[in-house]
């Protein structure tokens, strides 16, 4: 044989053999690339034992897992890492804008996989995972509502990949089933509850978790229901379990459900059982790196929850990413498809495959700042943010006051009286207009842009006129603005009648989805945080008391995280008043509350520090006479301020 002969005989057998056929990337590999084939991987379920009796009929409770996973590997001796879901709404409800459900043939064997993870990430060399939280679906046990049945149901799969937990290839039976097949790398992945799950999981330090993607998860159970005592829905955990769970769990768990309703009262305490659903109180436990994506206008799962998590896990040096769309409660392959599947694919690659791809030295933040353009920064929040305390300080008109640098005043106070009736836009429509249920700060028109990048605080000193009552604080940006009309059906999206298609397809499970545009509408004002409290949990212990009538109470203000710029030529406003229409429920009274502006001010996340906003004033003229307003008698965005919540527990947080 020839010297050529052999070596083209070598390369075929290098490029046929079936080890080098379907070779892994290594660290200095481009990325993972299609080289299986999702028609013939493997598909099957096994049923985790978590080691609990959620739902105490004397047996350990088992949760099922359903699992696809590229064969090539597999008969290569090959092993692969997991990209797992865990969530309730694998039946009742669906994932993602289509609402896809779990489907299996006649058999039970799994045939549809929601969402595209399995479409396009199954030939790349992947396994996807999808588990049904326990009291859900095909698994045991009762729902938690983010206790620990809840948080074991994704545990429990993580150590049975790695070897530490016993499967069963039937629910019911004694057959156990082996995950020889998975290297122990697990991604956690999912929105709202999905991604809930995947914090508490991550608080754990679970071994073996590598990496999560949080889209529009919880850090707090507490700080989804309450912001700071105020009750944030009619209902508690309980309405959402009963939501979710299967009819079997529903017949079995009523002390279940009474558990929850006992330990989650209605009255916005601190209780024990918010305290074991408090996730990023244990951020110094978290081992896996965190890919954060939030809407910053969700009214839905609340800024406050990512700002306070993301803070967190700065403080103890977790790897992290995060990206900040105008949208409400939607996730990210809805708002900008291609370049988030295309970052997933790197970010995977480089926690779960060891692909030196640079994602984590790519800038931290991605942020929409106008509806489809993004900016980005190496770190966030902002580099250069300071905490700036901006000053309350009474105005010519009673409810007007203004906004400036510094010290609060000496004296001075405003008035408002709490109307459940009215909401954040209508207070943001009138923001230069005296009303009798709001007090109005504001700047003059910025002669600079000013960007606030964080989560602020805005402390005050009130007095009611009742045994009770509830403060609001917002943000405004007063001016003209195209955003996304994130009070919408589709909060900030449309879906349009086209498909695209994001991986590969069986006649069982198709990777082509719905495409989607901006939804968009044209304001003069726009509210770009918020922060609500019950008066009565001025406390830092977070337990409720009677307020005395006439006396004076301090409290302070979370303002939620976001990211917003105030552009030359607008003005920014803080609004003070009572109950947010929509967003908080209303107290029992409807007090007169008077603020004293000399114990009262707001510190801001401003990038500059003070010195930007000394700049951003400079000449500020026209304290009232700014962007045109609404008329005084209708907000300027016929808002609906249920309009992006729905009704049903389980559909609020999908």
């Amino acid at each position: 044989m020839s010297v050529v002969a052999a070596v083209l005989a070598a390369l075929m057998f290098v490029l046929l053999a079936p080890g080098a056929a379907h070779a892994r990337p290594g660290p200095l590999d481009t990325g993972s690339q299609p080289v299986d084939s999702y028609a013939g991987a493997i598909r099957q379920s096994v049923w985790v034992d978590t080691g609990l009796d959620g739902d105490h009929d004397g047996k350990t409770d088992r949760v099922a897992a359903d699992i696809i996973r590229p064969s090539e590997p597999a008969a290569a001796g090959q092993k692969v890492p997991v990209i797992m879901d865990a969530s309730p709404y694998y039946s009742c409800c669906g994932r993602g804008n289509e609402s896809q459900v779990k489907t299996y043939d006649t058999s039970g064997n799994p045939v549809g996989f929601p969402l595209f993870y399995d479409n396009y990430f199954v030939p790349r060399g992947y396994a996807v995972v999808l588990v049904d939280l326990a009291g859900t679906d095909r698994s045991d046990g009762c729902v938690d509502v983010g206790g620990a049945s809840d948080i074991t149901s994704a545990k429990s799969v993580i150590d049975w990949l790695n070897g530490r937990a016993t499967a069963y290839t039937t629910r019911t039976g004694g057959t156990t089933a082996q995950a020889g097949w998975s290297n122990g790398s697990v991604g956690m992945i999912g929105k709202s509850w999905d991604a809930t799950v995947a914090n508490g999981v991550a608080a754990t330090g679970v071994d073996g978790l590598k990496t999560i993607v949080d889209i529009s998860g919880i850090s707090s159970w507490y700080d989804y229901y309450f912001a700071q005592g105020a009750a944030l829905y009619d209902g508690g955990p309980d309405a959402l379990a009963s939501a979710v769970e299967s009819s079997g769990a529903q017949s079995r768990c009523s002390a279940e459900q009474q558990a929850l309703r006992t330990g989650a009262p209605r009255n916005g305490d601190w209780t024990t059982a918010w305290q074991d659903r408090d996730y990023y109180a244990n951020a110094s436990k978290v081992k896996a790196s965190v890919f954060v994506a939030q809407g910053m206008q969700d009214l839905n799962v609340r800024t406050k929850n990512f700002g306070q998590w993301w803070d967190a896990l700065a403080a103890n040096g977790v790897q992290r990413k995060i990206w900040l769309s105008q949208t409400g409660h939607v996730d990210p392959f809805d708002y900008r498809r291609s370049a988030w599947v295309d970052t997933l694919h790197q970010w995977f690659d480089h926690y779960l495959m060891n692909v030196d791809n640079g994602v984590q030295s790519q800038p931290m933040a991605d942020i929409e700042r106008t509806p489809d353009h993004w900016t980005t920064d190496a770190v966030w929040p902002a580099p250069g943010t300071t905490a700036t305390q901006v000053a309350l300080k009474p105005g010519a008109a009673n409810g007007l006051g203004t906004l400036s640098a510094g010290a609060p005043p000496a004296t001075g106070t405003e008035k408002f009286t709490d109307n459940p009736a009215r909401s954040e836009d209508d207070w943001a429509a009138q923001a230069t207009q005296a009303t009798a249920d709001k007090a109005s700060f504001t700047t003059g028109v910025l002669s600079s842009d000013l960007r606030l990048s964080g989560g602020g605080t805005v402390t005050l000193t009130a007095t009611p006129s009742t045994t009770s009552a509830h403060l609001s604080a917002v943000l405004v940006d007063l001016g003209p603005a195209t955003i996304r009309d994130y009070e919408a059906g589709g909060e900030g999206i449309t879906t349009l009648g086209t498909r695209s298609c994001w991986g590969d397809s069986t006649s069982g499970d198709s990777a082509c989805y719905l495409d989607t545009a901006a939804d968009t509408e044209s304001v003069q004002q726009t509210v770009f945080s918020r922060g609500w409290a019950d008066l009565g949990h001025y406390a830092p212990s977070l337990k409720g008391v009677s307020l005395t009538p006439g006396k004076a109470y301090t409290i302070t203000l979370q303002l939620a995280s976001s990211d917003h710029v105030v552009p030359a030529g607008h003005r920014l406003a803080l609004i003070v008043a009572g109950t947010d229409n929509g967003l908080i429920v209303a107290p029992s009274t409807k007090p007169a509350i008077s603020i004293d502006l000399s114990r009262s001010s707001a510190n801001l996340p401003l990038v500059g520090g003070l010195p930007a906003l000394a700049h951003a004033l400079h000449g500020a003229s026209g304290q009232h006479a700014a962007a045109p307003a609404a008329p005084a008698t209708a907000p300027s965005r016929g808002h609906d301020p249920t309009a992006a919540l729905p009704a049903s527990p389980a559909e609020r947080l999908r």
